[in-house]
């Protein structure tokens, strides 16, 4: 739509230009043919004529294009606009961003910016360094002290609200009615405080209220307070010496304030431990008492149950005594029994031992005779037998030398007959030996 204006208006500012070429060119003809005619001094001929006509149509066509150009207005971003009529004066009603229409020739659009503004006033902080403001705002506490403050003030126009802004307000706002109002606002609060209160203890309070009063009366005229900052309070510098020294007085104060209540607590935590350690001995030693009341019950409630389970005890002690009784004359019945059947077993055992034992040494004595027999038998066939018998007896490292029996041979008589003296055993088989040759003897 700003194209179309544009170009509507260099259409127009074209054909104007065009209507006041035709004019001029139909001027300096005349002018030029005049020249002629003095110069070469020909007879005089009729002027040229001037196309006026034509200028006159090009100036009414120039001024459509023009007006209509005239009655298109576009209201930016973040703007708000108020028709103003040359007949009626402010038109109600705002015009917001985009493109509108008005009556060319008559009403025209002041706009206005709608957007956040900041209004500064005293002492602010710029790029890190501190610089006055030159509508520097000071004010008088309840001592009559005066008191340099940087006050910040965030507002905007009201948009439903600009055409009274437009018709009643001073242009522009934020030069001619803000800090006026601010200040007043702020010279108006602060006499009610002290520096102190105003420095310290009662700063958001007294931002809180200033802030009121600003919206209050800005916000009758059609601005919209959106915050109001207290940055920075320069107190005078006698009193800030004197108040620093206070300030570090009533820190000390404080110190000595929670000191001593620390040490109060500190005492009070070490009361209530005591009293909370004798409660609960105290509460211990109701413990016990009651624990033992209760055991004593407990006793004397399990002993109603206790005797009676006692003397079943009692009785069933007796009762497996005598079962135990019973149980071992029966088994002593049963081992005697057994024993009994054991003695006849042995005494049978004995009795077959004995059989078969003289069994065995008739059997023995009947194979010794036999064998006597034999031995006689032979020892009568050969009597030089004895001699090898007795000489092997006695050990198996003696030569056996067969001598014949008779007086002939006095030396080996001789030697068996010491051998015999000085061992028992070889002296007892001879014995037997001699009796069994004598016996074939006698008997023969």
């Amino acid at each position: 739509m700003i194209a179309l204006k544009l170009l509507l208006t260099v259409a127009g500012v074209v054909l104007l230009a065009a209507a006041l070429a035709i004019p001029l060119y139909g001027l300096w003809l005349r002018i030029r043919d005049t020249r002629r005619k003095t110069e070469e001094e020909t007879e005089e001929t009729e002027p040229r004529e001037i196309a006026w006509r034509s200028s006159v149509a090009l100036v009414l066509v120039a001024c459509l294009p023009l007006l209509v150009a005239s009655s298109i207005v576009v209201v930016p971003s973040g703007m708000g606009g108020v028709r103003v009529s040359q007949i009626g004066g402010t038109v109600p009603g705002t015009l917001y961003p985009g493109v509108h229409f008005v009556t060319p020739l008559v009403e025209s659009v002041q706009l206005f910016d709608l957007r956040d503004h900041l209004f500064t006033a005293g002492v602010v902080e710029e790029s890190g360094k501190a610089s006055a403001q030159k509508a520097g705002l000071s004010v008088q506490s309840l001592e009559g002290l005066n008191i340099g403050l940087a006050v910040t003030v965030r507002y905007r126009l009201d948009p439903n609200r600009l055409d009274s802004v437009q018709a009643h307000m001073p242009q522009p706002v934020d030069k001619e009615l803000v800090p006026p109002v601010v200040a007043s606002a702020w010279r108006e609060l602060a006499p009610a405080y002290t520096v102190r209160e105003i420095f310290s203890t009662k700063r958001e309070e007294v931002r809180s209220k200033a802030a009121a009063i600003i919206s209050r009366k800005l916000g009758a005229d059609g601005i919209v307070v959106e915050e109001v900052m207290l940055s920075d309070i320069q107190l005078p510098e006698e009193y800030a010496k004197g108040l620093e020294g206070l300030l570090l007085k009533e820190q000390e104060d404080d110190q000595l304030g929670v000191t001593t209540d620390i040490q109060q607590k500190q005492v009070r935590i070490a009361e209530l431990q005591a009293e909370a350690e004798a409660v609960q001995k105290v509460k211990e030693a109701e413990g016990e008492a009651q624990s033992k009341v209760v055991e004593a019950k407990g006793e004397a409630d399990a002993m109603q149950y206790t005797l009676p389970l006692k003397e079943k005890q009692i009785e069933q002690s007796k009762l497996e005594a005598q079962a135990r009784k019973e149980a071992t004359i029966e088994n002593a019945d049963a081992d005697a029994q057994a024993k009994v059947i054991d003695s006849k077993a042995e005494l049978q055992r004995r009795n077959l031992l004995a059989e078969a034992e003289a069994g065995r040494i008739k059997l023995i004595a009947t194979a010794n005779a036999e064998r006597m027999t034999s031995e006689a038998e032979l020892l009568n066939k050969s009597p030089l037998l004895i001699n090898k018998i007795v000489a092997e007896r006695l050990s198996d490292k003696i030569q056996v030398l067969m001598v014949p029996s008779d007086g002939k041979f006095f030396f080996a008589n001789d030697v068996f007959k010491s051998v015999a003296a000085s061992n028992p055993v070889v002296k007892q088989e001879m014995d037997s030996e001699s009796e069994l040759g004598a016996e074939p003897k006698s008997g023969h």
